[in-house]
C-alpha cells in the first residue's frame, strides 16, 4: 500500500508506543521497590544505610546505563540497544525476586537499572529522529505518560499483593513473601517489550549516518511521505557531513569542556532530580508511615499520586507543542517550590504523641494536598519536558553523547538523592523537614536556571539544532 502524502501516522504512533514501553518499564522498575522497603529491611537484616543502598543500587546501573547506551547506540543502532535493555529488564525482574542477600539483590537491581537508563535515554532519542517536528513534542511525551503509568501500576500492583497477603513481608502464593511477587510481576511487560521491539524499524538518522541511506529513506517514506523522505534523507546527511561524525568527542569543546549544549543538558537532568520527586516515588511508603499512616494507607497514597500523575501528565502532552516547552519547565518550577515550601512547613509540625509520630489537626490534610499538588506540578512540567527536551536540544552529530553525558548526570543525581533521603529521615536535626528544604531550595533555583538558560526547540526541526 503507497504511503500517505503526509505519512501514515498510525505507523508512527504505533511505533512510538512500542519504544514507550522501555518507559513503561523505566516508570515499574523505578516504583515497585517502594513497597518492598519493608520486606527488604526485614529479608536482609539492613539498617537505614543499607536499607538506601538496596533501593539507590539501581541507579548505579542507570547511570552507567545512560552513559554507555547513548555511546553504544551511535555503533548498533537505537533499536538494538532498547532489545538489549529488554534483555536485561527480563533477568532483573526475576533475579530481584529470588534474592537470598542484599549483595545478590544489588546484583541483580544494579542489571535492572542498566536497562532502566538504557531505555531513559534510547526511547526519548529514537521518538525525536522517527517523529515529524510539529508531532514531536506530543509525541515525546507519550514517553512520561509511559514512565507514570508504569509507576502507577507498579504502586497498584504492589498495593493488590500487600492487601491479598496481609502485609508485604507476608507469604503469599508457593511459599514465597509478597514483596517478591511486587518484582516477578515486571516478567509481563518485560516481554512484551522485547517481542514488540522486532516489529519496529531502526531509527532513520541512525540508519543514514550508518551508510544506509536506502532503508532510512523507507522509514521516512511512511514517516513523513514519499515526497519528503529524499529530501529529508539529504538534510540528514548535510548535518552529519564534514567532521561531523557521531563521536563522543563531540560533545567537548575546546580545553577538553563540554559545549555549551550539553552543560544546559546536564543541568535540566540534574535539577529534575534535586527536586526530589523520587523520593515519593521510591520511599512514599514508609515516608507517609513516618508521619503516622499505616502501611496500606501509605501504599494506597501511592495509588492516588500515581492516578493524579497520569493527569497531569496528560495535560502536559496537550499543551508542549501549543505553547512550548520553556513555560512549562517556567511554570513547573515556580509551583514546584510552592508545594514544597508548603509541605516544609507541614513536616515541621509533626508531633510523637505515645511514641508515634502524628501530623496534628489539619496538617496532615495539608501535607496530602501539597505533596499531590507538588506531584501535579512535576508531571505536568519537568516530568515530560526534560526528556523531551534532551531527547531534541542536541545537533545530530552530539546527540547520542549529549544524552548520555546528560542521562548519566541525572542519574548520578538521582543516587544521590536516594541514598541520602534514609540517612536524613534518621538523623535528628534534618529529617523531613531539612530533607524537603533543600528540595524547594533546588525547585526554586532551577527557575533561574531555565529563565537564563534554556532556549525553546517548539517546531525546530532535528536538524536545525546548534551547539
Amino acid at each position: 500500500m503507497p504511503a500517505k502524502a503526509g505519512g501514515d501516522f498510525a505507523f508512527i504512533l504505533l511505533i512510538t508506543c512500542v519504544a514507550t514501553i522501555g518507559g513503561f518499564l523505566f516508570g515499574f522498575d523505578s516504583g515497585v521497590i517502594n513497597g518492598t522497603v519493608d520486606g527488604l529491611q526485614v529479608a536482609f537484616q539492613s539498617d537505614s544505610v543499607g536499607t538506601g543502598f538496596n533501593v539507590a543500587s539501581m541507579l548505579l546501573g542507570c547511570a552507567f546505563g545512560a552513559a554507555f547506551a547513548g555511546w553504544l547506540s551511535d555503533k548498533f543502532g537505537r533499536r538494538t540497544m532498547m532489545i538489549a535493555a529488554a534483555i536485561f529488564f527480563i533477568i532483573s525482574a526475576w533475579g530481584s525476586g529470588i534474592a537470598g542477600s542484599s549483595g545478590e539483590f544489588m546484583f541483580y537491581r544494579v542489571l535492572g537499572g542498566l536497562a532502566v537508563g538504557a531505555a531513559s535515554v534510547m526511547a526519548p532519542a529514537y521518538i525525536s529522529e522517527i517523529a515529524p517536528a510539529h508531532l514531536r513534542g506530543r509525541l515525546s511525551s507519550i514517553q512520561q505518560v509511559a514512565i507514570i503509568t508504569g509507576l502507577f501500576v507498579a504502586f497498584l500492583s504492589n498495593y493488590a499483593i500487600a492487601n491479598t497477603a496481609g502485609s508485604s513481608t507476608s507469604e503469599w502464593m508457593w511459599g514465597f513473601e509478597a514483596w517478591r511477587w511486587m518484582f516477578w510481576v515486571e516478567l509481563v511487560p518485560a516481554t512484551i517489550f522485547l517481542v514488540a521491539l522486532l516489529a519496529i524499524p531502526e531509527s532513520p538518522r541512525f540508519l543514514v549516518a550508518s551508510g544506509n541511506g536506502e532503508r532510512a529513506e523507507g522509514v521516512l517514506t511512511r514517516v513523513a511521505g514519499a515526497e519528503a523522505a529524499g529530501l529529508k534523507v539529504q538534510e540528514i546527511r548535510d548535518s552529519l557531513s564534514s567532521d561531523q561524525k557521531l563521536r563522543f568527542a563531540d560533545a567537548f569543546a575546546a580545553k577538553g569542556v563540554f559545549k555549551p549544549i550539553v552543560w544546559i543538558g546536564i543541568g535540566l537532568a540534574t535539577f529534575q532530580q534535586l527536586v526530589g520527586i523520587n523520593v515519593i516515588f521510591y520511599y512514599g511508603a514508609i515516608l507517609w508511615q513516618a508521619v503516622g499512616f499505616s502501611e496500606g494507607d501509605a501504599l494506597l497514597i501511592n495509588v492516588i499520586s500515581g492516578a493524579v500523575s497520569i493527569l497531569a501528565v496528560l495535560a502536559a502532552l496537550m499543551l508542549i507543542d501549543r505553547i512550548g516547552r520553556r513555560p512549562l519547565l517556567l511554570i513547573g518550577s515556580a509551583g514546584m517550590a510552592l508545594t514544597l515550601a508548603i509541605m516544609v512547613f507541614a513536616f515541621s509540625q509533626a508531633q510523637v504523641v505515645d511514641g508515634a509520630v502524628t501530623l496534628p489537626g489539619n496538617i496532615g490534610v495539608m501535607a496530602l494536598i501539597a505533596a499531590n499538588a507538588y506531584v501535579v506540578f512535576f508531571n505536568f512540567s519537568w516530568g515530560p519536558v526534560m526528556w523531551v527536551a534532551l531527547g531534541e536540544m542536541f545537533p545530530n552529530a552530539v546527540r547520542g553523547s549529549g544524552l548520555a553525558i546528560s542521562g548519566f548526570a541525572q542519574w548520578i543525581s538521582n543516587f544521590a538523592i536516594t541514598l541520602t533521603f534514609p540517612m536524613m529521615l534518621a538523623t535528628a536535626w534534618i529529617g523531613l523537614t531539612g530533607a524537603y528544604a533543600f528540595y524547594a531550595v533546588s525547585a526554586a533555583i532551577s527557575v533561574a536556571f531555565v529563565w537564563y538558560f534554556v532556549r525553546e526547540t517548539r517546531g525546530m526541526e532535528l536538524e536545525d539544532m546548534t551547539s
